[in-house]
């Protein structure tokens, strides 16, 4: 199950909470949600409140410079200087009411001249797991916040590199949040992926479902897999970071979300159950088993149905470095 779609940190599904947080800002009916088609009814039943046609489903995943401009040609077609906001639907942000002045400053640079606008998150540690942004010396003041042209994206840092980024202060986690009018995006995405914009261009002018879907299988499998970081953005020259600290987390690994959750007094979080001697700092999530533990600190231990995992908090992130493993094993049983 996609991350969206599970009640990590509350009640409510990640995509639930992502639609809560924007409605004082955003109404239903201005929302739009661009997923895989294979989730189709759960996405539906998660958000009854929005149109149906406000639900873009693509039949096989092809990278967020897809999503992004088959949502652009949507909201252009139905306000010219619309402004769109791009929100990942399983990021966590506990200061939503700051999170919402954000983005209203995000507009404020993105609509009257044709802007593209990132938010950049405040770090806090040297992240290993995220791109970065490094913001130059032009900036903007917009109702007393800075705003930053940025200077160059970062691919995922070394530890030493991430190190010397938050000693500079001149950088900034990227967040994958954007900000831009859809007309502005769509006019890069033609400039720097002109194949991808010509492939999705007659999606524009089809208002019959079973035409889209025809269309969209014919057309979709064919397109570039690239982000809309590195197709377009990387590419852009005028490209602005709003800069926010909004107790932003992608809950991205195993480690993130064990500093989202309440830890007993040895600093473990268990979900699950778990007995353990001189044991501390670790995260143990196994809801089958009871796992005992003697002389452990700072471990992630993860048991499933067909799995084990056991890794330092601090390798987690190669967990990704074992999926490609099992897939050139042909282990797709596992995945």
């Amino acid at each position: 199950m996609p991350k969206q779609l599970l009640n990590i940190v509350s009640e409510q599904t990640m995509l639930e909470e992502t639609v809560a947080r924007i409605s004082p800002l955003i109404p239903a009916e201005r929302t739009l949600v661009v997923a895989g088609e294979a989730y189709h009814d759960l996405m539906r039943d998660c958000l009854p409140q929005l149109p149906d046609e406000n639900f873009l489903f693509e039949p096989v995943g092809r990278n967020t410079a897809a999503c992004v401009a088959w949502a652009a040609l949507w909201v252009r077609g139905r306000a010219a200087e619309g402004v769109m906001a791009v929100l990942p639907a399983d990021h966590l942000i506990r200061d939503e009411a700051e999170f919402l002045r954000v983005l209203q400053t995000a507009t404020v640079v993105a609509q009257p001249l044709h802007r593209l606008v990132t938010i950049g998150i405040q770090p806090t540690r040297p992240e290993t797991g995220y791109g970065y942004i490094r913001v130059s010396e032009d900036q903007l003041q917009v109702g007393g916040r800075k705003v930053f042209r940025v200077a160059q994206f970062v691919e995922k840092p070394s530890r030493p590199e991430a190190e010397r980024f938050l000693a500079e202060g001149t950088y900034v986690w990227n967040s994958g949040m954007f900000v831009w009018r859809a007309d502005s995006i769509w006019r890069e995405i033609r400039h720097h992926l002109p194949q991808l914009a010509h492939a999705l261009e007659p999606l524009a002018e089809i208002r019959h479902a079973d035409t889209l879907t025809a269309v969209l299988n014919e057309v979709y499998p064919r397109l570039l897999s690239v982000s809309i970081d590195v197709g377009v953005m990387e590419r852009a020259q005028d490209v602005w970071v709003v800069p926010a600290d909004i107790g932003w987390s992608d809950v991205g690994s195993w480690r993130a979300l064990s500093e989202l959750l309440a830890a007993d007094a040895h600093g473990n979080v268990v979900i699950g159950e778990q007995r353990g001697i001189d044991t501390s700092g670790c995260l143990i999530h196994s809801p089958s088993k009871l796992v005992a533990t003697i002389g452990l600190s700072n471990l992630v231990v993860i048991e499933t149905d067909d799995v084990l995992l056991i890794c330092p908090k601090e390798r987690d992130q190669d967990v990704r470095k074992l999926v490609e493993l099992l897939e050139r094993e042909g282990r797709q049983d596992l995945l």
